[in-house]
């Protein structure tokens, strides 16, 4: 047998609450609150999309592809979170935790070039809306959604294929109660470098530019709005991108401090550490259905939701 193989450890230990270990049951409990209203949230956005066909257009449909990525990464953390909450069943064999980390890593950049899609719609929608219908037409928007899959699937295989080849001889516990790439590799008791310069090349090219572009639209957009003459319709075109920018900002502010935590914050509390991989992960995909649902009369999911319910007789007469 290889001393690789002997130094590759079958299993590794999540994380709970650092500290709190005594009372995970009751730290559960919000936790399982944020997956139920992530989880219908998000669903029920996909279904209202679906069933209405007067919201197969550009916006909604890139909106049904944020909820949908969304979804995903509920899902990709939800059975090791409450695995470790509820249940105290901390381990996880190697193959399922590069799994995981795979998952939750490829539908985070999915999420991310979602946003910048989004962005660029308002950006045609603003700049150009006489040529916006022939721009943004539904094969297209088809197209856009299955580059942003396959530029997340091509770019995060590398990652469990370096990973796997390292022999690990430190600790085998891992920060969070799920397994991410950042945590991974500090623990092999090899040489990493190969591994954190491709992890940091796949941040600067997936969030990194589609930051940069959605600031970039926005500068666009904002000089557009500034010309217009009339107060309204200024105020009425920055309206359409209210939800948009409270999206971009709940979703890049936790990414960006997370990052900064894992590479500049080694001996930051365990509990930093762990707040802040539940915020980037779980906050997101329970806000942005209550922001697109809630917001303005220019975005009618709330209508159409409420509709549904009164068809269905779940709201009364």
């Amino acid at each position: 047998m290889s001393n690789n193989s002997l130094l590759r450890p079958s299993t590794f230990l999540l994380t709970g609450m650092p500290g709190m270990e005594g009372g995970n049951v009751w730290i559960a409990l919000p936790f399982c609150s944020m997956y139920v209203i992530s989880i219908l949230g998000n669903s029920t956005i996909l279904l209202v999309i679906k069933a209405d066909r007067s919201l197969h257009k550009p916006m909604y449909l890139f909106l049904s592809m944020l909820a949908a990525t969304e979804l995903g990464v509920s899902l990709s953390t939800l059975p090791t979170v409450l695995s470790v909450l509820l249940f105290d069943s901390r381990e996880i064999e190697m193959n399922a935790c590069l799994a995981q980390m795979f998952f939750i890593h490829c539908f985070s950049i999915m999420d991310s070039g979602v946003l910048w899609a989004m962005a660029f719609d308002r950006f045609v929608a603003i700049y150009n809306p006489l040529q916006y219908a022939s721009v943004l037409t539904n094969p297209r928007i088809g197209l856009i959604g299955l580059g942003l899959v396959v530029r997340s699937i091509g770019l995060l295989v590398p990652l469990p294929i370096l990973l796997i080849r390292l022999p690990f001889c430190r600790s085998r516990v891992l920060a969070h109660s799920f397994c991410l790439h950042p945590n991974l590799i500090q623990l092999p008791c090899a040489d990493v470098q190969a591994n954190s310069m491709y992890g940091l090349f796949v941040l600067l090219v997936t969030f990194g530019l589609d930051l940069l572009f959605i600031v970039l639209s926005y500068v666009v957009i904002i000089k557009t709005v500034l010309s217009i003459a009339s107060k309204e319709e200024r105020l009425k075109a920055l309206n359409t991108c209210v939800s948009h920018i409270c999206a971009v900002l709940i979703y890049y502010f936790p990414m960006i401090g997370l990052s900064l935590v894992h590479r500049f914050g080694k001996h930051a509390s365990p509990v930093i550490h762990f707040l802040m991989a539940n915020i980037y992960l779980l906050v997101p995909p329970v806000l942005n259905p209550v922001i697109y649902s809630m917001k303005t009369k220019q975005i009618p999911i709330r209508r159409r939701i409420l509709r549904m319910f009164y068809q269905r007789g779940i709201c009364g007469k």
